[in-house]
Parts: structure tokens; C-alpha cells; sequence
């Protein structure tokens, strides 16, 4: 394929290195309710819908919050740490910008809430933002990334996503989307429509392309 019709981008580890704060704000979450919570207790969460973690944190837990208490006490903690600055993973609005500049429009797609989204999406040339609470169905289900292409009004086999995450990347695999892999603190499983990169830094847009054709 030559330059995508779109790129569609996962923001919490992909875009900015946001993990960190949501893994010590269930840490702290486990504090206040007396409750354990091990890393890799963290690592299963990642790239979930926020509601689908908060009902896996009330069972682990056994607490009287409801998931929708839990995702607000995790929010707050989250945006908390992300006002003093957005952690950016190496090489990721660079290339968010090369795209932009070639004239490739771009979407957000994350699970996050939009009170957390988009100030963050304000930051870059991003033509539409996809957030948790924007969508009735969340990550792994494809209904975030085919809202994406709607909204941009392109065909999703003709986009580009990049995540982090197994749970991202089978969202945007079966919106029909190409998956360009950025595995962070999760593995990504191999795909015929996924690639797999360490890095972004340094990547083009061409030199993106380049892996899928």
C-alpha cells in the first residue's frame, strides 16, 4: 500500500506513556479498600474499556463501589498525573506530525474518557477523537475504530492504527483496519494485517507504509 487513506491512534502507551498512572492509581485505589493488586494484576487491564475494568476491579476488590465509582476515582488520578506534563513515547507526535504534513487525516481512538482525551488530542493534528464515553462498545469489540474511519469517511482496510496493546490491536483488526504494533508493557500477537515495530522514533510515513506492502 502507498501512504493510508487514515492513521488511527491509541493514546494511553502508545501515544503517551499514560500506564504508569493508571497501574498506581489501581495501586492506590487498592489501598483505600484494603484490598491486593500485584503488577500482573495491572498488565491484564491494559487497553481495556475503563467500565470493563472498574466491574473487574469491583469483583477483585469484593468493594461496595460500582465500576462506574471505580473509573471516576481512576480518572481523577490519572488526569492528576498527566497535568504536569504528557509523558510522549519516543518518536510518537513526531510521526503523528510527518502524517499530518503528507496530508494523512488522523483520528484518536482510546478508551480513555474524553475529560482526559482531549486535551491531549488538542496538542496534535488530529482530525477526529474516538474516547471510552463516546462509544457503546470499547476495546477489544471493533466499534471504536469503525466510528474512527465513519467519521473521517474512509474505508477502515485503507487505515493505519497503531497500538500497544493485544486488546487494542484486536479492536483495530476486526474493524478491518491494518495494525501497525508498538507492544509496550503487553505482547502483541502476530496478524497477516499487523506489523511490529520496537520504536516509532524515527519512522516516516513512507517508511511505515513500506511494512505493509
Amino acid at each position: 500500500m502507498g501512504l493510508p487513506d487514515a492513521v488511527l491512534w491509541d493514546l494511553d502507551g502508545t501515544l503517551v506513556d499514560t500506564e504508569p498512572l493508571w497501574i498506581a492509581a489501581e495501586h492506590e485505589l487498592a489501598d483505600l479498600v484494603g484490598g491486593s493488586w500485584s503488577e500482573a494484576d495491572a498488565l491484564q487491564l491494559v487497553g481495556s474499556d475503563l467500565l470493563t475494568s472498574g466491574r473487574i476491579l469491583q469483583q477483585h476488590f469484593g468493594t461496595s463501589m460500582t465500576p462506574e465509582e471505580i473509573v471516576d476515582f481512576l480518572v481523577v488520578r490519572v488526569s492528576r498525573g498527566l497535568a504536569e506534563g504528557a509523558p510522549w513515547r519516543p518518536g510518537a507526535p513526531e510521526l503523528v506530525r510527518a502524517f499530518a504534513d503528507r496530508g494523512v487525516p488522523q483520528a484518536l481512538v482510546t478508551m480513555s474518557y474524553a475529560v482526559m482525551a482531549d486535551p491531549l488530542a488538542e496538542l496534535l493534528p488530529l482530525a477526529a477523537v474516538v474516547t471510552g464515553d463516546r462509544v457503546s462498545q470499547g476495546k477489544p469489540h471493533p466499534e471504536p475504530y469503525l466510528v474512527a474511519a465513519s467519521t473521517l469517511g474512509v474505508d477502515p482496510a485503507a487505515c493505519i492504527a497503531v497500538e500497544d496493546s493485544e486488546t487494542g490491536a484486536t479492536s483495530a483488526t476486526e474493524a478491518g483496519c491494518h495494525v501497525l504494533a508498538v507492544p509496550h508493557m503487553v505482547p502483541v500477537a502476530p496478524h497477516p494485517r499487523r506489523r511490529s515495530v520496537t520504536t516509532l522514533e524515527g519512522l516516516t510515513p513512507e517508511s511505515v507504509a513500506a511494512l505493509f506492502a
